[in-house]
């Protein structure tokens, strides 16, 4: 069987991302590696992830039409469904989001657990390969009712060009808009979509908001939703210390470190 775990680098930015992300599948022993979809390989530090036992991949934007670059810029999307839980980083450019439907082009792989670049994987979360293709975690992060709602920073997929195919025309339908990019049309293109535990995925609010349902003894993936860790100017460092300064510690010394705070209820 040919498995393969997957993350999209957009920018230098996520570049740093990716390397956490391997360090963290790494300290947790996963069997399978990490590849990457890089839209810009000419990215100084790529080596890093290469010396990792990452496997690099350049993938060029999907070939959308004009009118659906402009509804999905940052300005447009950001004006017509603004974020206003969190604050998206300046190096974040919601049509890049998109790309990562190119993993459904990389047929040698039986299946994929995508992990976008800003989470870090705590414990081995092997057995994913064994879900089936659309499986993802609910958009947990402040209430019961975000269970309805899946979050596409990670999810297990089968790759199939055909599938690739049908979802380029299903994407970008005339006048289409999908609010929260991928992750909308994703939940449109699965609309029965398996439900993992939200620790496959546990975003990094919960911390603060639902702390009851934070365990580290059963938290798969962080997933570093909205402000990044590596953000010197990040807006909720008070709030998520911990959680950031375990980013940290994966991605400079590629273990947790020893001690992990529980958050205060």
């Amino acid at each position: 069987m040919s498995f393969r775990y997957i993350t999209l680098i957009a920018n230098a930015d996520y570049l740093m991302g990716a390397v956490a992300l391997a360090r963290s599948l790494q300290m947790v022993g996963s069997r399978w590696p990490l590849a990457a979809l890089v839209i810009d390989d000419q990215l100084d530090g790529l080596d890093t992830l290469t010396a990792l036992g990452c496997e690099l991949i350049p993938v060029a934007p999907l070939p959308v039409s004009d009118a659906f670059r402009a509804r999905h810029s940052r300005s447009a999307q950001h004006a017509a469904a603004p974020f206003t839980k969190g604050e998206k980083p300046v190096f974040h450019d919601p049509l890049h989001n998109f790309a990562k439907l190119r993993l459904w082009e990389l047929e040698a792989y039986e299946r994929v657990v995508f992990l976008d670049a800003d989470t870090l994987v705590v414990h081995n979360i092997d057995r994913l390969f064994g879900y089936p293709e659309f499986s993802a975690a609910p958009n947990l992060y402040e209430s019961l009712s975000d269970f309805h709602r899946l979050n596409s920073g990670v999810f297990v997929a089968k790759p199939s060009r055909q599938t690739f195919e049908s979802m380029l025309t299903a994407l970008d339908q005339p006048d289409a808009f999908w609010p929260r990019t991928d992750q909308t049309f994703l939940q449109a293109y699965f609309p029965d979509w398996h439900g993992l535990p939200y620790t496959f995925n546990t975003l990094q609010y919960v911390w603060f908001n639902l702390p009851q349902l934070w365990d580290w003894n059963h938290v798969n993936v962080i997933h570093y939703q909205y402000e990044k860790p590596w953000q010197a100017d990040h807006p909720k460092h008070a709030q998520l210390a911990p959680l950031i300064e375990a980013w940290w510690h994966v991605y400079d010394h590629g273990q947790l470190p020893l001690n992990l705070p529980a958050p205060s209820e």
